[in-house]
């Protein structure tokens, strides 16, 4: 392989090749088996294509509006943390990165650098995650300073009450940058493995439920994401909360492991959304034919985590560039090759999935 990748799998490669394997282990791993890792990525294969031909496609139009906002492409930078483990400068280069692409970025609950830092650092859009701590108080301010910050959104990650079973972090005995946005200082208990596994248990919130919601909204006017829904009973009951959007996530398969991946889960939760909120899409994507088919699915727009975070790593700002250029070039072609000139024109009829086959022949 030359030194110059020519689509996004290519710089993981890379990017195992420079990481230590701790470092490398935290952004790649997976939850105890890891097979909700696996199929977040091998679901997409087995979801095929139905182009259409005679169209004209001299003009291709890929940009939309997310929440209001304009953006050159339905491709967002994912909230993951830590980006000083793949390069110095960390969130700051990752918000660059999106700010050439046009595209919106979600920074990390937990950076390696600040909020204030990534603010002021570029004109990118961006939307804040949040978890809710035990101390509710740090998460409020976390969210006013996300706010006086210019940061859009609130992306409420809502499917870690306990963080999952990282087996390679335990390995690892993983341990955590200093995290600058508040104080991981305390010591902790991480005699069984991982010090950020022992931190989140802390710290995070187990008690975070429904009724909590309406305590969010109360102390912002930005509008709530819920990122973490993967079934239709959770969508209707996230409507009926006044949530602003849904965000379809397994969290990387970070979490439970053997939940569907969130390609499998994607349709589900559309079809009980209704078009009532926009509905975002995370986990997988490593291709423009991926963008394409959960576009198709119904989701307004994807979201990229650990391609970024790879490109990042092996050619910081250019690499994470590359990356969503890639993308949208991929997604570019792909559209033309379907029949599709612009994103209303994906529709579900573009692509056939294996329950589709099996339905076919009842």
């Amino acid at each position: 392989m030359g030194d110059e990748p020519v689509n996004v799998k290519e710089y993981q490669i890379l990017a195992k090749q420079a990481l230590p394997k701790m470092y490398y282990d935290y952004f790649a791993g997976g939850s105890e088996d890891q097979h909700t890792l696996r199929e977040n990525v091998a679901a997409f294969q087995r979801i095929t294509l139905r182009p259409r031909i005679l169209v004209d496609v001299s003009k291709i139009d890929m940009s939309t509006t997310i929440l209001g906002y304009k953006t050159s492409a339905p491709i967002m930078i994912a909230p993951t943390g830590m980006h000083k483990l793949a390069h110095p400068e960390g969130e700051v280069l990752t918000a660059k990165a999106a700010a050439a692409c046009d595209v919106i970025m979600g920074l990390s609950f937990m950076p390696t650098c600040t909020i204030e830092e990534v603010a002021s650092s570029c004109n990118a859009i961006r939307f804040f995650q949040l978890y809710v701590f035990k101390r509710r108080e740090i998460s409020a301010l976390m969210v006013k300073r996300a706010e006086a910050n210019g940061f859009k959104a609130i992306l409420l990650t809502v499917d870690t009450p306990k963080v999952g079973r990282r087996e390679a972090d335990i390995k690892n005995k993983m341990i955590a940058p200093q995290l600058k946005n508040f104080d991981m200082s305390t010591e902790v208990d991480d005699s069984g493995g991982s010090k950020l596994e022992a931190f989140a248990a802390r710290s995070f919130d187990p008690s975070l439920s429904w009724k909590d919601i309406a305590w969010l909204k109360s102390i912002t006017k930005l509008p709530v994401l819920l990122k973490g829904v993967l079934t239709r009973e959770d969508a209707v009951k996230a409507i009926e909360v006044g949530v602003e959007g849904i965000i379809v996530s397994n969290h990387g398969a970070r979490q439970l492991d053997y939940v569907p991946a969130t390609i499998n889960a994607l349709e589900e939760v559309v079809l009980a959304v209704q078009g009532r909120v926009p509905v975002l899409f995370d986990g997988g994507i490593r291709r423009g034919t991926d963008v394409f088919k959960a576009l198709a699915l119904g989701a307004q727009a994807v979201m990229v985590g650990r391609p970024v975070v790879f490109g990042l790593t092996t050619k910081g700002e250019y690499g994470a560039r590359r990356v969503i250029e890639m993308l949208k070039d991929e997604l570019e072609l792909t559209m033309a090759l379907s029949g599709c000139p612009t994103l209303s024109d994906i529709t579900r009829n573009h692509v056939r999935m294996q329950s589709d086959n099996r339905h076919c022949r009842m």
